[in-house]
């Protein structure tokens, strides 16, 4: 293992949310560091199986999947330790499970609306203090959590999908101060718009990007034991300026 990439060093692999082509990537990318073992954990068992022969094919070590419900809070815990014990213990997590919904401020499927925000906030955030509290017994780690830039600043656009990205992302700004000193990092990862399944129809934003430069951005901010990634990272830049306007200008972006 290269000296290089020692914040990236961890063999054993626990993807939350292991469909995600975001998490895939970085997986891929960690992979061309040095060989893994992983855990692909998801509702679509199928889906998962596909993925595994993904990972496999690139030639991660091993590659195991179980099926997790993010809605399913009660069952996190036992799910996470069952993982742990068939891994032989976890050194990175990546925490890539979310929806998007519907676009706009006020939805018309207010229950999907409220779906997004049990999946994205109450689910995934459950999934990260489980996974926190693993960590933390270990006493090491890297907890890598899919943020969004629109957790910065909800737009009307976006309201719901921004609200339920902005709690997830301050209970991991938190969480990972509180884990620091017991030797478990935190990476918040910040993207823009994606070029992926979900966003597939959509319109792209202005500094779009790729799975894989997502991934690029995740590796070297482990490599640099980074609290907040952006990606691309010029986004970060931008989210100062667009924090900054007085709201009645904020209110004029519609997209």
């Amino acid at each position: 293992m290269s000296s290089d990439h020692a914040g990236a060093s961890g063999k054993r692999v626990l993807v939350l949310g292991g469909t995600s082509e975001i998490a895939l990537a970085i997986v891929e990318a960690l992979q061309r560091i040095t060989p893994r073992d992983v855990a692909l954990a998801g509702r679509d068992t199928a889906a998962l199986g596909v993925c595994a022969e993904q990972l496999s094919s690139v030639g991660c070590d091993r590659v195991i999947t179980t099926q997790l419900d993010a809605l399913e809070t009660g069952q996190h815990a036992a799910i996470l330790a069952d993982v742990a014990e068939q891994l032989g213990g976890i050194d990175i997590v990546i925490l890539a499970v979310g929806a998007l919904g519907e676009r706009g401020g006020l939805p018309t499927d207010v229950p999907g609306a409220v779906n997004v925000l049990q999946t994205n906030l109450t689910g995934a955030g459950s999934l990260l203090m489980e996974s926190a509290r693993l960590l933390r017994e270990r006493g090491a780690g890297k907890i890598v959590v899919l943020s969004s830039v629109a957790a910065e600043r909800p737009r009307r656009a976006n309201a719901v999908y921004g609200a339920s990205k902005a709690g997830l992302d301050a209970l991991a700004q938190g969480l990972g101060d509180e884990l620091r000193d017991d030797g478990v990092g935190m990476l918040v990862v910040r993207p823009g718009f994606v070029h992926t399944r979900m966003t597939r129809g959509l319109d792209p934003a202005p500094l779009s990007t790729t799975p894989e430069a997502v991934a690029d951005v995740v590796v070297a901010g482990l490599d640099s034991g980074a609290d907040t990634v952006w990606a691309p990272s010029t986004l970060r830049w931008l989210m100062i300026i667009i924090k900054l306007l007085p709201r009645p200008i904020f209110r004029k972006m519609k997209q």
